[in-house]
């Protein structure tokens, strides 16, 4: 012990040697000493292992190669967003089996292969007729619902697919089952709403509002509609946050809604005065005469009430319920007056032939009677009208909506799923043209009349004595318009896709071509390469 090398805190020469590290601690001040137990490698990388280090352990992924290493977390990125969506161990097992048969087996890493995963889980979903909204996914992977759907298209086109129609009515259903907002309903309740929803639904499918347009910001609507309906309070904002979707969109479309039921109500007795802001007022009326219509054969005229398959009085007397009390206060007599005092605008009302009376030989005793059992009557009908103003005023204190037992009868084919072709065949009040072809008729027909014009404008340029007579005209129209609204003078405005159709037109360009709006293309084809073309 005396030959060993002093301790380094100490000094002391006292220095061990522990069993079980093997390093030199000192026995007077217990000091393990550093660097003392180093052994070098001899024979290279085979050599001897040291105490701290081993052969390969250092460093990462160096027991596995790159391509086992990207298929394990691939594994891992899968298994992760399949859980997430709530797949099952079949659809896990078919994905799974679509993105090896698509990568080959190679798999990937990166941004694009998340989405690619969540492409192939839409395209498997969708396929086994499970409906899985594009929102979800892409609010699930964190990205765009465009890029999504560039990859949706890719793999479909890559595996040769055809995917089945989105089904809409699943999507409202589901919805309305498992949406927060209405998880406080009634099961009766929600089996109502449920009927409602997709008849509305599927108005609007008739009715082209879904053609072209984003399903999942139509089923907001509809929810939000059928929600304020039942007096159920919910808002726009939460259901498209719940669903993943812009609030704006699904405001547009919730107008678009109560613009279609506005004009189906233009054809009840009081449509007139049904607008967009007061139609929820008269939603239910609205309702039962879509139901009523949509239970009648549309490609028929209906000549009789009993080959509606529908309670036509009871519909029309609910419908005027209001109109008939509000008439009948106008012809009540005041306190203190008989009965029949008042009678003059009866009278202009109903018109009686009075020359007639003398065929009837009627005693006194039985003009008593009648007179008796009438006042009875009077008297009744004053009861029950007393009692259906007590019934308006509790109505009013209910924001003036009806209990949807009360006029919703869930008779209707509608209230079902349907197939397209049934869909349109059923009448529910209403038969519209697709906003789409409407807009581009009347946007080729704008087209059509700046063409027209820019032809007049050509023509009063190049041939001035022929159109002095329109230029005559067009002065004294000037004269008229600035005599009859002061300080307002007539002009033409022209921008600039006038003064595009009118170069067209003077390179000769077909006005069939120039119809169609492809400005662009028409001016590099005819006009800047018209000297290479010569």
């Amino acid at each position: 012990m005396e030959s060993s090398a002093p301790c380094q805190a100490c000094g002391e020469r006292s220095l061990v040697t522990d069993e079980v590290s093997e390093n030199l601690i000192c026995t007077s001040c217990a000091v393990v000493q550093d660097y003392n137990n180093f052994q070098s490698h001899i024979g290279g990388i085979s050599g001897p292992a040291g105490t701290y280090i081993r052969t390969g352990t250092s460093g990462s992924g160096s027991n596995y190669s790159y391509k086992e290493s990207k298929i394990y977390k691939a594994g891992v990125l899968i298994d992760d967003l399949l859980f997430k969506l709530n797949f099952s161990v079949s659809c896990i097992d078919e994905v799974k089996k679509m993105i090896e048969t698509i990568t080959e087996g190679e798999y990937g890493q990166g941004d694009w292969f998340s989405i690619f995963v969540g492409a192939c889980a839409y395209v498997v979903r969708r396929k086994n007729g499970n409906l899985l909204p594009m929102t979800d996914v892409a609010a699930l992977i964190c990205c765009d619902t465009y890029e999504l759907g560039r990859m949706v298209n890719r793999v479909i086109s890559f595996l040769d697919l055809k995917l089945p129609e989105f089904d809409i009515v699943y999507l409202y259903e589901t919805t309305l089952r498992n949406s927060p907002s209405f998880s406080g309903i009634e099961v009766d309740k929600k089996e109502v709403m449920l009927k409602q929803g997709v008849f509305l639904v599927q108005c609007l499918v008739k009715w082209f509002v879904t053609t072209g347009r984003r399903p999942v910001q139509v089923v907001v609507s509809v929810l939000a509609f059928i929600g304020q309906l039942n007096q159920v309070d919910v808002k726009i904002e939460n259901l498209a946050s719940e669903l993943n979707v812009l609030a704006g969109t699904c405001k547009l479309r919730y107008k678009e809604l109560l613009e279609r039921l506005v004009e189906v109500a233009k054809a009840l007795p009081w449509g007139k005065d049904v607008s967009v802001k007061n139609i929820m007022k008269f939603a239910p009326y609205v309702f039962q005469y879509m139901e009523m219509k949509s239970m009648g054969d549309g490609r028929k005229t209906v000549k009789n009430s009993n080959d509606v398959g529908f309670d036509l009085t009871y519909f029309v007397s609910d419908c005027l319920q209001e109109r008939s009390e509000n008439m009948i206060e106008s012809y009540r007599p005041c306190e203190g007056e008989d009965d029949f005092s008042h009678s003059t605008e009866q009278e202009q009302l109903h018109t009686l032939n009075f020359a007639d009376l003398d065929k009837f030989n009627i005693s006194p005793e039985c003009l008593n009677v009648v007179y008796s059992k009438f006042k009875e009557e009077v008297s009744d009908f004053r009861s029950t009208l007393e009692c259906g103003k007590e019934n308006r005023k509790r109505r009013k204190r209910h924001d003036d909506y009806l209990d949807c037992t009360d006029w919703w009868k869930g008779k209707s084919e509608l209230s079902k799923k349907l197939s397209l072709k049934k869909i349109l065949e059923k009448d529910v009040g209403m038969d519209v043209m697709p906003p789409a072809f409407v807009n581009g008729c009347l946007t080729y027909q704008r087209r059509r009349d700046r063409i027209e014009a820019a032809k007049t404008r050509i023509k009063k340029i190049m041939c001035p004595s022929k159109a002095g007579l329109g230029e005559e005209n067009d002065h004294m129209l000037s004269t008229c318009t600035i005599n009859e609204k002061k300080k307002k003078k007539r002009h033409v405005d022209v921008d600039w896709e006038d003064l595009i159709i009118e170069t067209l037109l003077l390179h000769q360009v077909k006005e069939e071509e120039i119809e169609k709006g492809y400005y662009k293309a028409l001016m590099d084809l005819h006009v800047f390469n018209s000297g290479s073309l010569e």
